[in-house]
């Protein structure tokens, strides 16, 4: 099975084109490619399919087999492989995702012919604790405390399709963030887990961030992620747009769009190799 080893600033996935042929248990498959020392290595594996009402699908399958809503960086990728090996030769595409259908638009580089950055718009954000997919007996969950197995932490919900809890922190340098991630990740407050991100102020437009990402572990990148910091900063008063999102595998920049209020992610994508994998 021929695919395409690809990252957004560090968040790797295995990129699949399905447009033909669907493998029969793509969850089992993630959980076969994904491991670091023992296959491939990688997130998880995203599938590249025919839409009916898009450009392109896009399915994510974390590295567990659990399937994601959606991945802001897996989708500036896609939006690379689609145009880098001759899918489509617009600039501007859609793409289907289990949390609507998101435009991307893609920045070529004149001297290679091939996208170098993809813009995502991410669409609205939300706060709504019942669209986050939250248990909590206010309409919104801003700042409000939380009690974990190392003390009490104030958490902002917000929903970017996929349900993230964001933590504002002094110091993230030294978290140790495989001790408490997974206690949050898989706190009862959620209906189905959550995507934890601790995030350190620089200044009104810059945030270095670390992410937890629900089904993977600890990520150097998570596009969702970041616009869900990004908005919380903005909401609390700490930010202002647009915002430089500092994480483990490089920058991006995340802005509101002030007629919409849509969120517009940018930010690089990069192929690493390609291969044949052979199921044993």
């Amino acid at each position: 099975m021929p695919f395409t080893k690809m990252h957004g600033i560090g968040n790797d996935y295995i990129y699949i084109d399905c447009l033909e042929t669907m493998p029969e248990n793509p969850a089992e498959l993630s959980i076969r490619m994904s491991p670091r020392h023992t296959s491939i290595g990688s997130d998880g594996i995203i599938l590249i399919c025919p839409s009916k009402i898009a450009d392109f699908k896009m399915r994510i399958f974390n590295a567990d087999g659990s399937e994601a809503l959606m991945c802001g960086n897996g989708s500036r990728c896609v939006g690379k492989y689609v145009y880098d090996h001759n899918l489509t030769d617009k600039t501007e595409i859609t793409l289907e995702t289990l949390s609507g259908v998101k435009h991307l638009y893609l920045h070529v580089n004149d001297s290679t012919g091939n996208v170098d950055e993809v813009t995502v718009d991410m669409g609205l954000p939300s706060f709504d604790c019942e669209i986050i997919g939250v248990e909590f007996p206010q309409n919104e969950m801003i700042e409000k405390s939380v009690i974990t197995s190392t003390g009490k932490l104030n958490i902002t919900g917000v929903s970017m399709g996929n349900p993230h809890g964001v933590i504002f922190m002094e110091q993230i340098d030294n978290l140790c963030i495989s001790a408490i991630g997974p206690e949050l990740e898989n706190h009862k407050m959620w209906l189905d887990r959550a995507n934890i991100e601790f995030a350190e102020i620089v200044d009104e437009h810059t945030i270095k961030m670390r992410v937890w990402e629900r089904g993977s572990g600890e990520t150097l990148a998570c596009g969702t992620g970041a616009c869900a910091t990004a908005v919380a900063a903005i909401r609390t008063g700490r930010a202002k747009s647009p915002v430089t999102v500092k994480l483990l595998g490089g920058d991006l920049t995340i802005s509101i769009e002030k007629s919409s209020g849509h969120v517009m992610m940018q930010g690089s994508a990069t192929e690493v190799f390609t291969g044949n994998y052979f199921p044993c």
